[in-house]
């Protein structure tokens, strides 16, 4: 089936166009495939000017047999598959894909998602040519399936906060990079912090960097969708991971962290020393919940305020 008609296809903004997808240990073959027809099918009305390459690099991926399948991806055409055998974290291998690009746009899609909307490339390439769009996230619905899982019941419940209209109000503090684009110089100028080698907050600090050099981040409404939860387990080990790099580059980020600013106001007003002491005598037991088979969203929350005041 085709994805664009000709007839559609009046004109667009953006005609140099690098798809850089870095990935751990995840077979992305199949959204490389969907955005690549995309591609093809708006080179066909264009084939004198659009000019696109999609780069996939592997950030220190073990696993053979995902390495074997998103090998293949070589075999298409405009398309390079790089495999770096040290995982150095999301703001390396991102800032690695962007000197690695050769065209004036560049378009970040993590891995893990999947593109339902047929004319998703063509919208970002018809958008006005602001330096930084970001086109956020949807939350696959299966709540039958997925009802014991922590992450999808975290990330539903603020689903609305991807909305473009809700992301515009704090544009900066908003800005995320599972589906994004920016101009290759802009991104060059200003890489990623590479000091991040956890996980967490790289995004939020560069959303910081382009408000703090007067660069516009638009929202729209092009979203990736996110069906892919990890265990609740496994999330909960993020989560810690994500509240440590907070915690280390808080100066930094604060004005940019809800979190934070709870955080803040709790220290002011002299309730931290009581959350730490609750915290310290009721964590096995709310963490035990919170990585279990029916996690509460009400303690996750309490644990992750807990988790983070405790840290020094």
């Amino acid at each position: 089936m085709r994805i664009i008609s000709h007839n559609i296809v009046k004109n667009i903004t953006k005609e140099e166009l690098s798809i850089l997808i870095p990935t751990y240990n995840f077979v992305c073959r199949r959204l490389v495939e969907c955005i690549k027809r995309q591609a093809d099918l708006i080179k066909e009305s264009f084939p004198n000017s659009f000019r696109y390459e999609i780069i996939i690099a592997e950030d220190g991926s073990f696993d053979m047999d995902t390495i074997k399948e998103n090998k293949a991806i070589e075999s298409l055409e405009n398309c390079k598959h790089i495999i770096y055998t040290v995982n150095e974290g999301r703001a390396v291998i991102r800032n690695k894909l962007a000197r690695l690009s050769k065209f004036r746009w560049l378009l970040f899609i993590d891995s893990d998602m999947t593109i339902d909307n047929e004319s998703f490339l063509l919208y970002y390439l018809k958008t006005s040519s602001d330096t930084v769009i970001d086109g956020g996230v949807k939350i696959k619905d299966d709540k039958h399936f997925l009802r014991n899982n922590l992450r999808f019941i975290y990330e539903k419940s603020a689903e609305h906060y991807h909305t473009a209209q809700m992301r515009r109000k704090t544009p900066y503090s908003h800005f995320h990079t599972a589906n994004f684009m920016i101009l290759r110089e802009v991104m060059l100028k200003f890489p990623f912090d590479e000091r991040f080698k956890n996980y967490g907050y790289e995004d939020i600090l560069l959303g910081k960097t382009l408000n703090e050099n007067n660069l516009k981040i638009s929202h729209i409404e092009n979203p990736v969708s996110f069906e892919v939860f990890e265990s609740n387990e496994l999330f909960v080990q993020k989560t810690e991971e994500g509240l440590n790099t907070l915690y280390y580059f808080r100066n930094e980020l604060s004005g940019y962290s809800k979190l934070l600013d709870i955080a803040n106001k709790l220290e002011k007003t002299g309730l931290k020393k009581i959350i730490v002491f609750v915290h310290k005598i009721l964590r096995t037991t709310e963490r035990k919940n919170i990585a279990g088979n029916k996690p509460s969203l009400l303690i996750f929350k309490l644990y992750k305020i807990g988790f983070y005041l405790s840290i020094n």
